[in-house]
């Protein structure tokens, strides 16, 4: 296989550049998360220590809920960043979903991702590629492809209309991915989700996936990396700058796709990302109907640091989620489902 063009090597580095500085402040800016209060257990009758994160995904019981969301996927430069998330999450028990495989598929440019199992033999892992390939010549042989690059039990399909319409030479032409998904549901041999990636999945379209066939969702609703500004921030001309910009903060909030969501998908496994700064926000998304919280671009600092980095910042998101639950009066998270929320 030939080497990627520099193009595109050249964006994803830009990717990973601009949404690290759109991170910059991200656990003090303002969420729509702010929005859900919970109402105070001045008498929670419980043990702090005793309280259980525990929860399941998959098949799997996962000590506390949340989800590594896609970041990278190929790149060199993403080598460290995988590693690090990878070991990491071996250590926590906690699932990884890797970042497109596209260029890992077509090209020579894999760096990171083969060896991922080594680095975390006994980790769920989600392999990743983008819808608008459905209608390009992807099916399910691309889909095992990149399920067998990295061993993993799953396989996310991520949705980014908005990223491409407005990225220069962006794949713009959808007809027949739904079909697609729904191919790949039928056919494949692991799980199949499908997520949105930071503009949010409205309930018409949720619905139109689970009755396609696919295992879960991920809203990825506004509040996280907003991937036009990012688009518009690396492009070369006035021209696509001026019509990615207009676009910035476009999309479906977070709180407001989860209750949306559950509503039309009652039995759909349901994970919660985009604008997921801490615990408290962890616990605000599983109350409004996440059965799993993902988070990227929080993590992604964390990652190029080192995997030491990311073991604290999920202690530190472990502890406030317990802390939220310890301060409802709830035990467990079944019982934060329920918890009171102030009008």
């Amino acid at each position: 296989m030939a080497d990627p063009p520099a193009s595109i090597l050249r964006r994803k580095d830009e990717h990973l550049d601009l949404a690290l500085t759109q991170q910059g402040g991200a656990t003090a800016a303002a969420s729509p998360f702010d929005a859900i209060r919970f109402e105070p257990c001045a008498l929670p009758e419980l043990n702090l220590e005793a309280v259980s994160t525990t929860s399941s995904f998959l098949g799997r019981t996962l000590p506390a809920p949340f989800l590594v969301s896609s970041m990278t996927g190929g790149p060199a430069r993403g080598e460290a960043i995988n590693r690090n998330l990878a070991i990491a999450c071996e250590a926590l028990g906690l699932p990884l979903a890797v970042g497109s495989q596209r260029i890992a598929l077509e090209n020579a440019a894999d760096a990171g991702l083969r060896g991922l199992r080594r680095h975390a033999p006994t980790t769920l892992l989600l392999a990743n590629f983008g819808a608008a390939q459905l209608v390009r010549g992807y099916g399910v042989n691309e889909a095992r492809r990149a399920v067998e690059m990295i061993e993993a039990d799953g396989l996310f399909v991520h949705l980014n209309p908005m990223q491409e319409a407005v990225q220069s030479g962006g794949d713009t032409d959808w007809r027949g991915v739904l079909e697609g998904i729904a191919a790949l549901a039928r056919g494949l041999e692991r799980p199949v989700l499908v997520k949105e990636v930071g503009f949010g999945l409205s309930a018409a379209v949720a619905r139109r996936l689970v009755d396609a066939g696919v295992a879960g969702l991920d809203v990825s609703g506004t509040g996280g990396t907003d991937w036009a500004a990012i688009e518009a921030g690396r492009a070369d001309d006035a021209f696509d700058a001026a019509v990615g910009a207009a676009f910035a903060g476009w999309g479906l909030p977070t709180p407001q796709a989860l209750v949306e969501v559950r509503a039309v998908c009652p039995k759909a496994i349901l994970i919660g990302s985009g604008g997921v700064r801490h615990g408290v926000d962890a616990a605000r998304a599983i109350r409004l109907g996440a059965d799993l919280v993902g988070q990227a671009g929080p993590v992604l600092r964390a990652a190029m640091t080192s995997t030491e980095a990311v073991l604290e910042h999920f202690a530190v998101m472990t502890r406030q989620l317990k802390i939220a639950c310890f301060c409802t009066g709830s035990a467990d998270l079944a019982a934060l489902k329920r918890a009171r929320l102030i009008a």
